[in-house]
């Protein structure tokens, strides 16, 4: 079975971007004691469209869902939460932080053929899936074609 997968070049810029991003804030920080607490991240975003929907599944593992924040404002859909550094005080043993910690804050624009009023959000196993119900009049209609009609009207126009 071969699949078909669609490149998109300028995917890699823009995980390019968000790494140099986070190369710059991190030397900044570094001086820092609060580097570990303090920074900000940006969790993984899938969006699908199909004809009734357009649906966001948002990586948020290890944060509660009272901490995130879910506003549309203006054809704008904000997500805000923050993921919490628990404090373990380990003074024999190395310790290395590798997950990112801190608040974050993702934004996006909504085309208007989003019901801002069929907007859902659900939480489970870390993954924050929102859905966004489109208008009735951007959902795509189907047209019936009618077959032979329009001939036998031509040929009655053409007699009288």
């Amino acid at each position: 079975m071969t699949v078909i997968t669609r490149w998109e070049p300028f995917r890699e810029f823009s995980t390019l971007q968000d790494r140099l991003n986070r190369l710059f804030q991190q030397s900044v920080s570094e001086g820092c004691d609060e580097s570990l607490t303090t920074s900000s991240f940006a969790p993984a975003v899938d969006v699908y469209e199909d004809d009734h929907q357009v649906t966001l599944k948002i990586e948020v593992p290890g944060i509660d869902e009272k901490d995130i924040d879910v506003r549309l404002e203006n054809n704008t859909l904000t997500v805000h939460g923050e993921r919490k550094l628990e404090k373990e005080e380990k003074e024999e043993n190395y310790r290395r932080v590798e997950r990112q910690y801190g608040s974050f804050t993702r934004s996006f624009t909504l085309p208007n053929t989003v019901d801002a009023e069929g907007v859902s959000a659900q939480y489970d196993k870390g993954v924050l899936k929102i859905k966004l119900a489109k208008k009735a009049e951007a959902k795509p209609k189907q047209i019936k074609i009618s077959v032979g009609s329009e001939k036998t009207l031509e040929s009655k126009s053409v007699a009288a």
